[in-house]
């Protein structure tokens, strides 16, 4: 078995929606967008945004809901 870790540092896109499941299992989207500048062929600054869908569950999911909020 393999595990894969990654760190996304980025700004929230909107709020984070919680939600919970029938067994009441807390469950938190997230909509990350992380931004990079590269130079284009002309040498100007150009910012190319990505977005990223982050699910996260449980007490986790929970304590996302309550401290963050779009933009942080």
């Amino acid at each position: 078995m393999s595990l894969n870790k990654v760190i996304i540092l980025g700004n929230l896109g909107r709020d984070p929606e919680l939600r919970y499941t029938p067994k009441q299992t807390a469950v938190c989207s997230l909509n990350i967008a992380t931004t990079e500048g590269q130079k284009d062929a002309n040498g100007n600054w150009v910012d190319h945004t990505e977005w990223h869908r982050v699910v996260v569950f449980g007490k986790q999911a929970e304590n996302c809901s309550k401290y963050l909020k779009k933009g942080s």
